[in-house]
């Protein structure tokens, strides 16, 4: 496949695919035992009805911490970038993790936000990386165990956080998830040692001030299209999210033991999504066309979202919520991320991150804020009206992607 400015194409792609995934597999291993620790211990501190509130905070953050990322980005250029949010993320949960030790209840709300921002910020540089040295069926071979091999570092993770919470007790966990950045952190930066560091165009039509390329937005559907996607999808989650979490800290009161429930329930998703990584996703993605893929995700979750709804429970939003990030890990992402190969680095390495950090954060806060309104004017968030978000946002997904994948992408750097 021939190369483009802006892009570095690996000699041997399953080196560039090892890598990557090695780091991915240690930062997914270190965000299971924050994800799940992070929510209980926010409970623990205000309880449930406020767990929406910090869920709409969590944009605020995002929008710092992309504006940092553009300009680290312009100055340091994409490796040193993602050594630098590495340290910084592995810092500001350390910090977290005094803070609550020290009796701190706001710490709580601050690590919740964190926990949003880095994992995604951090893991959507790597798909960055990918998405400028592999090539299009080089990709639809090699995400799908990309994938895999992250979610192996997902399954120990959630194991660990399942077996650990109770004898170690639940802020104990934040300690592995801080360290556990660190060796993401170097299999990255060997990544881009072995592979070749991507460089943007010097093209007059790319400057450096637009540090979230937001004029690609403009110039390309699919880029805009592909936005509204993500929010469909983060609506769809968080209400699942929010049901599942609600009945779990009512039928668990004590918090080690919630989390330790919690990392099961993740360790069961992981696993499913690592199966689906290495033979699904790989079979799927060589022989179905993607556009039939993209249009059959959202019917399945449609599917078990009218199950949920139908009969509202802990165990339908339970499976409702664990089919919709088995598919999101694996063949979802796998298939998404190939919108991206044929663009400029700019669209791979900001106008990216506008999508998937911003898009899956702002979705997830957006839909909490719209629920913590609506509970402000009166409302009860029950299981139904959950249910009923759960098939309207599944719909909305199916009719936003059909367009999305008959888009063009934009030109090239010339």
């Amino acid at each position: 496949m021939s190369s483009q400015p802006g892009t570095q194409r690996a000699a041997n792609p399953w080196y560039a695919a090892g890598a990557i995934g090695l780091a991915a597999a240690f930062l997914l291993c270190g965000y299971e035992f924050v994800r799940s620790t992070s929510t209980n211990l926010f409970l623990e501190a205000y309880g449930k009805d406020r767990l929406p509130q910090v869920m709409a905070l969590v944009p605020v953050g995002v929008v710092l911490a992309l504006y940092a990322y553009g300009r680290l980005l312009s100055g340091l250029g994409p490796r040193r970038t993602l050594m630098a949010t590495s340290l910084f993320s592995a810092l500001a949960i350390a910090l977290c993790y005094v803070s609550i030790r020290l009796g701190s209840r706001p710490a709580t709300g601050v690590l919740y936000i964190v926990r949003e921002v880095y994992v995604v910020l951090l893991i959507e540089q790597y798909w960055s990386f990918l998405n400028s040295t592999l090539g299009l069926e080089q990709a639809k071979k090699l995400n799908g165990p990309i994938c895999g091999l992250a979610s192996l570092g997902s399954v120990a993770g959630a194991a660990a956080v399942a077996a650990w919470s109770v004898p170690l007790g639940t802020e104990t966990m934040l300690v592995f998830a801080a360290s556990l950045v660190l060796p993401a952190a170097f299999c990255s930066a060997w990544a881009y040692r072995s592979c070749g560091e991507p460089t943007r165009s010097d093209s007059p039509a790319e400057p450096s001030a637009d540090n979230l390329a937001l004029r690609h937005f403009r110039a390309s559907p699919t880029l805009f299209l592909l936005l509204l996607v993500i929010l469909a999808t983060q609506a769809l989650s968080t209400v699942l999210d929010l049901a599942f979490y609600a009945q779990l800290h009512e039928r668990y009161p004590d918090k080690d033991v919630r989390n330790a429930v919690s990392g099961e329930f993740w360790t069961v998703v992981n696993l499913a999504s690592a199966a689906g990584q290495f033979v699904f996703t790989p079979l799927l993605m060589r022989w179905v066309p993607l556009r039939f893929l993209h249009a059959a995700i959202p019917i399945v979750n449609g599917l078990a979202c009218g199950y949920f709804l139908h009969a509202p429970s802990w165990y339908s939003a339970g499976f409702a919520y664990m089919l919709f990030k088995t598919l999101d890990y694996s063949l979802f992402r796998a298939a998404k991320e190939t919108l991206y190969i044929p663009f400029s680095f700019d669209v791979r390495y900001r106008a990216k991150q506008v999508i998937d950090v911003f898009g899956y954060r702002f979705g997830k806060g957006g839909t909490a804020l719209a629920i913590t309104l609506l509970k402000g004017a009166g409302w009860t968030l029950t299981l139904a009206m959950c249910g009923y978000v759960a098939l309207a946002a599944t719909v909305l997904w199916l009719v936003l992607i059909v367009p999305t994948t008959k888009a063009r992408p934009a030109p090239q750097d010339s």
